[in-house]
């Protein structure tokens, strides 16, 4: 074979080598190809890249290629740049040696690093600038390398020095791509909170397709949405591999959720068992083990937690990225919970509002029309009597008398309950006194009344006429479920005004019941519906020695001017 053959073949192998090389997109695929194409054009034993750091000072990296992990373990710590190694990164130019050891800046080698006499080195150069060095060593058969080995080194490393600027430019596309799908699904999703909210749904449904947009938008396993009542937190929605837990509640103090709802700032867990252990399980997602915690701000208002868990299928940790995209999506989320929540107290309220208007309108009929007729019938039946001296007809029309009597009772009894003449005529406290009255009378209950709130007489003005409504009813259903259902003799109420807030507590000495068991029951529908309408809380005590219920609503006087359906109006603006 002729050497200009030779010659051909060579210069064809390395136009292939190039081709191939420029094709690699994935750099870490690319540089294990620079690294075996060098060994098999030089016939080197040994390959190594070293990658430059950003001052170009240094090897910030260090691939090799020729050398197993047992012998990597035995060197120990990578080469950093110095000796041999720094003079290319000094003077960016090719550097053969028949023994590097003779070189007058060689340290020599660590103990357990194959001997390497051999030497050729060239700079890798991207668009003019040193971006790192390519090292062979121990050429095969103990010879030197050739000026025909540093020819292909070096037309090598400008293949190598082009497929990188290729590959980076590549890398930078894709990432530009994901971004841009991340906007994109970002914008995909607010639009549709947007729709939500434009169509005012119903809460769990905006609940359900915020869990479901979350875990898509950030690729976690899990999402669960968690919304603050109280001092606790209520899980609502769950997508992905969760366990139905809705209506678990789950105490914030001392939990991971307590501080991102105190400083307003998402936390990434990096162990679940360690941080979020509880939080987890109570909430059906007993297997994570990494997760993401949001909150949901409205107007500065912490409604609740977006807890993401595992990232991806392998149950990855959720990037900064990740954390930065939830945020924005909870931001628009929070908006359309608290929405969805007041378009659902507005129509609570206006339930409410029309059972106590249909309330004072039958007791205004039955008032104007049906007692009044009752009481004219017993006086035409009593003057009857009167006039009558047939003693059959004497007893009969007592008796009619009497029943007719009994009857103006109960119909009294049933206007007191539609509508009392008291609240509105003499306020509050007057109603819950005659109340009480009435139970110790009909139920001969021993009641203990400790009324401590103001009445329009005090000349601080009279509460709020919804709110005086609803302290009515609380009181009023609290002391007919006594009736019904808890067999007490002795009632205590009481009632105070303090720092802003009416604190009721009524207190039985009757059976009890179990608190968890009872759902809707008892009456304790209408009651939690008015305090949450209310904005206050309640809690119940159940247990032998009787129950106890709590009740802590905020005061204000005078007549409200519709400030939920402001709000309703405010979250509206908001999003359009």
């Amino acid at each position: 074979m002729t050497v200009d053959h030779l010659r051909e073949q060579w210069s064809a192998r390395l136009l292939e080598v190039g081709r191939s090389l420029v094709t690699e997109l994935d750099l870490t695929a690319l540089l294990d190809r620079v690294l075996a194409t060098a060994r098999e054009l030089t016939g080197a034993r040994y390959a190594a890249l070293g990658i430059l750091t950003e001052d170009r000072t240094g090897l910030a990296e260090f691939l090799t290629l020729g050398v197993d992990e047992q012998t990597h373990q035995s060197i120990g710590e990578l080469p950093s740049g110095r000796g041999v190694l720094g003079v290319l990164i000094e003077h960016p130019e090719p550097l053969r040696l028949a023994d590097v050891g003779d070189h007058p800046h060689s340290f020599g080698f660590p103990v357990g690093h194959p001997v390497m006499r051999s030497f050729l080195g060239v700079p890798v150069m991207v668009q003019g600038q040193a971006w790192g060095n390519l090292y062979l060593a121990e050429k095969h058969g103990g010879d030197e390398f050739s000026d025909q080995d540093q020819r292909a080194a070096v037309i090598l490393a400008e293949w190598a020095a082009v497929a990188i600027h290729n590959a980076r430019l590549y890398g930078i596309s894709e990432l530009r791509r994901e971004e841009a799908e991340k906007a994109v699904r970002g914008l995909e999703v607010t639009r549709d909170i947007a729709v939500a909210i434009g169509g005012e749904i119903g809460l769990e449904h905006v609940l359900e397709l915020i869990a479901k947009r979350g875990r898509a938008l950030v690729g976690a396993r899990s999402l669960v949405i968690m919304l603050r009542e109280g001092e606790e937190l209520v899980v609502h929605a769950g997508a992905g591999h969760v366990q139905d837990h809705r209506g678990v509640r789950i105490a914030i103090l001392g939990s991971a959720s307590e501080q991102v709802l105190e400083r307003r700032r998402p936390e990434r867990v990096i162990a679940v068992d360690a941080r979020l252990r509880v939080v987890a399980k109570a909430s059906g997602v007993p297997d994570a083990r990494t997760a993401l915690l949001v909150p949901l701000l409205y107007r500065g208002e912490a409604l609740g937690v977006l807890a993401a868990f595992d990232r991806g299928a392998d149950g990855a940790t959720f990037s900064e990225d990740d954390e930065s995209m939830l945020r924005a999506f909870a931001a628009s989320a929070a908006t359309a919970v608290a929405m969805a929540q007041s378009v659902r107290a507005d129509r609570l309220r206006s339930s409410l509002a029309a059972a106590d208007a249909e309330r004072r309108r039958w007791a205004r009929e039955l008032h104007d029309e049906t007692l009044q007729g009752l009481g004219a019938l017993r006086m035409l039946m009593a003057a009857a009597l009167r006039c009558d001296e047939l003693p059959q007809v004497h007893e009969s029309m007592g008796d009619a008398v009497r029943q007719v009597e009994i009857e103006i009772g109960n119909l009294r009894s049933i206007i007191t309950d539609l509508r009392p003449a008291a609240l509105d005529e003499l306020g509050l406290r007057a109603a819950i006194e005659a109340l009480l009255d009435r139970h110790r009378d009909q139920h001969g209950l021993t009641i203990d009344g400790q009324l401590a709130i103001r009445s329009p007489a005090d000349g601080d003005g009279r509460l709020d006429e919804d709110l005086e409504t609803a302290i009515y009813r609380i009181v009023q259903e609290a002391l007919t479920n006594v009736v019904k259902h808890a067999n007490a003799a002795r009632v205590r109420l009481a009632m105070r005004e303090c720092q802003g807030e009416l604190l009721i507590e009524l207190q039985d000495d009757g059976d009890g019941f179990d608190t968890a068991s009872v759902s809707g029951g008892f009456g304790l529908t209408g009651i939690s519906e008015r305090v949450a309408l209310s904005g206050g809380d309640l809690s119940i005590e159940s247990g032998d020695g009787g129950t106890l219920l709590s009740v802590r609503l905020p005061v204000w006087r005078g007549k409200r001017e519709g400030a939920d359906r402001r709000q309703s109006a405010d979250a509206r603006e908001a999003v359009s």
